[in-house]
C-alpha cells in the first residue's frame, strides 16, 4: 500500500511539474510575397468564401460541408465546416476587419477537440505593385494540452498547412 502512495505522488508531482513548464500559449505565422497589387490581392483574404477557394482544408476535404451566415465580408459574418478527420468541424468568425490592409477573425475549433483560437491575416503593400499576405494564429494552451505541447509542435502541425494555402493563394491570383 505504501509504494502504491509513493507511485501516485510521483504521477501527481510529475504532472503538476510538467503543467508548470508547459508552454502555455502559441503562436504560428506564414508569409508569401505576390506579383500583384494589394486591391487585387484583398478580395482574395476579406471574404469566407474565397478563403476556400485557396484554403488547403477545403481540398483536404472538397465534400465538406459548409455554411455561411451574416454578410460574406463583414464583421460577424461566420463560415462553419463539418468534414473528414482531418478537417474536423468548426467555425471561423470576422470579428476585426482594417480595409484593406488586415482581417481577424474568431477561430473556434468543436472536433476532434475543442480549443480557439485568434486569427489574422495581413496584407502590405510592397514595391512596383507587388505585396505581402502574413497568415497567422495563435491561442492559448490550456491544460492538459499544455502538457501535450511540450511533445507536439503547433508550428510544425499547422505551419506546413499555412504555406501550402498561400501557395493556393499565389496559384490562383496567377491565373
Amino acid at each position: 500500500m505504501y509504494t502504491v502512495l509513493i507511485i501516485l505522488g510521483v504521477i501527481v508531482a510529475l504532472i503538476i511539474f510538467l503543467a508548470l513548464i508547459a508552454p502555455k500559449s502559441y503562436h504560428v505565422s506564414r508569409n508569401i510575397e505576390l506579383e500583384h497589387p494589394p486591391q487585387q490581392v484583398w478580395p482574395h483574404l476579406k471574404f469566407l468564401k474565397k478563403q476556400q477557394e485557396w484554403s488547403p482544408w477545403a481540398r483536404k476535404d472538397p465534400d465538406m460541408e459548409l455554411t455561411f451566415t451574416g454578410i460574406d465580408g463583414e464583421v460577424g459574418a461566420t463560415s462553419h465546416w463539418n468534414g473528414n478527420k482531418e478537417v474536423g468541424e468548426g467555425e471561423q468568425e470576422i470579428t476585426r476587419i482594417v480595409e484593406g490592409e488586415r482581417i481577424e477573425q474568431d477561430l473556434r475549433f468543436l472536433k476532434p477537440y475543442k480549443s480557439q483560437s485568434d486569427c489574422y491575416m495581413n496584407l502590405e503593400s510592397l514595391a512596383e505593385g507587388r505585396s505581402k499576405v502574413t497568415w497567422g494564429f495563435s491561442g492559448n494552451n490550456k491544460f492538459p494540452m499544455s502538457i501535450m505541447m511540450l511533445f507536439m509542435s503547433m508550428d510544425k502541425m499547422v505551419g506546413k498547412d499555412f504555406e501550402a494555402g498561400l501557395e493556393n493563394l499565389k496559384t490562383n491570383l496567377n491565373k
